[in-house]
């Protein structure tokens, strides 16, 4: 049986009980959730989702980075499937939404062909990524990046946390990895619905948006050495303060990511045996750059590399402080297929909404996904902009709208492939 887009609905009672019960493995006392990669709760809710799509008749498959490839059989076996979902694993300070809408709006879309007794030409992937969010295992968006031949597996896999704990190590301490070679699955499109973690749509009074695409970023990490000395006995001028070098170094940086139309956030702080009463010796710190064009990233890099050179020669870090620059990552802006950004367009106007685009400000797997197969994203509205924190929220008919638009999507692209 066949079906139009506008006709096929969401179950919203069971996409919205989904999202109350994956919330709770990991809940923190805040209100949001605590589920890093390949950690105890990352493995229990990665069986959860196993759990539900074998329960709707899907066949779920792992690589050897633990991407979880759930597969639903189409009307021709011999094409490539549509691929669809996001992640799992959070923040540390992570809240109930973030790339969990796009993994439980995805069983949605098939609880809802199901329903409906749809079936579509192309069969259907449901994908839930590992280690999207980067917060435990740098860099960002590794599984879908070694899915992509980006990142190669063996060197990701030596890869260790603040604890110095391996990716390896805790992919095989809770069973995540699978058979599959990286890149074996084969998808024919890929369709990414998230919240969308910024304040566009809310100060717009719009509900939705197609993404065109996602500007780049670069990762670093800095690192600052100077001499710990004693707080209440050390003049001014004979400190190497090197939290004060990179406080300056983090001023002056965001004033040009601001003059470059760009930013800049400095996201850990690490002193080094940190005390009350000691001037602080040293230091890690990491620096985010983002920008929507490549030469605006080239030229924050190179305000970032001077900031570094004057470290050692500017002001009270004149004495012996150094410096030295890690790249840790990047990402190239990307901008997605037009045959994928149609299509979510098509199901926007399906359902009379205004056909409103716009660039993410995040990262997303979709950005490694685009360089393989047409590509797009669905953004919803975040209440006050807010994300990677635990009052993070989407309202409930905005999930739902999320998931009726991904369907939309789905059915869409299916037939213009």
């Amino acid at each position: 049986m066949s079906v139009s887009p506008a006709r096929s609905r969401i179950d919203g009672a069971r996409l919205l009980r989904d999202l109350r019960e994956t919330a709770r493995i990991g809940a923190t006392a805040e209100g949001g959730i605590r589920r890093l990669t390949l950690s105890p709760e990352d493995a229990r809710v990665r069986d959860w989702l196993s759990r539900a799509v074998e329960g709707l008749g899907g066949r779920v498959e792992r690589d050897r980075i633990g991407n979880v490839f759930a597969h639903f059989p189409g009307g021709d076996p011999a094409l490539p499937p549509i691929g669809f979902g996001s992640h799992l694993d959070t923040q540390p300070t992570g809240g109930r939404f973030d790339g969990i809408l796009g993994v439980l709006g995805g069983l949605a879309v098939i609880r809802a062909l199901r329903a409906e007794g749809v079936e579509t030409r192309h069969p259907l992937c449901l994908v839930n990524w590992t280690n999207e969010e980067g917060a435990r295992f740098a860099p960002t968006m590794l599984g879908s990046g070694i899915h992509a031949g980006i990142h190669d597996l063996a060197a990701m896999r030596a890869v260790a946390d603040r604890d110095g704990v391996t990716l390896g190590a805790a992919l095989d301490a809770i069973g995540a990895a699978g058979p599959l070679v990286p890149g074996a699955t084969r998808l024919a499109a890929w369709l990414e619905l998230h919240i969308e973690q910024g304040p566009v749509l809310e100060r717009r009074g719009l509900r939705a948006a197609a993404v065109t695409g996602v500007q780049g970023l670069r990762w670093y990490d800095l690192r600052i050495a100077g001499r710990a000395a004693h707080a209440g006995t050390t003049p001014f001028d004979d400190r190497r303060d090197a939290f004060l070098a990179a406080a300056r170094l983090a001023l002056a940086l965001s004033e040009a990511a601001a003059e470059e139309g760009g930013l800049a956030t400095f996201g850990e702080v690490d002193l080094d045996r940190p005390s009350r009463n000691v001037v602080p010796g040293a230091l890690r710190m990491s620096v985010d750059l983002r920008h929507a064009e490549p030469e605006g990233l080239d030229r924050l890099e190179a305000r970032l590399k001077a900031l570094v050179a004057g470290i050692e020669t500017d002001g009270i870090a004149a004495g012996g402080i150094g410096a030295r620059l890690t790249p840790v990552s990047a990402s190239p802006p990307v901008r997605f297929a037009p045959v994928a950004i149609a299509a979510v367009r098509a199901a926007m106007a399906d359902l009379g909404l205004e056909a409103f685009s716009m660039l993410s400000g995040a990262g997303h797997d979709a950005v490694n996904l685009a360089g393989l197969v047409p590509t797009a994203m669905i953004f919803v509205p975040s209440k006050d902009g807010l994300s990677h924190n635990p009052a993070e929220y989407t309202a409930d008919a905005d999930c739902l709208l999320g998931a009726e638009l991904l369907l939309g999507a789905v059915l869409h692209l299916d037939r213009m492939l």
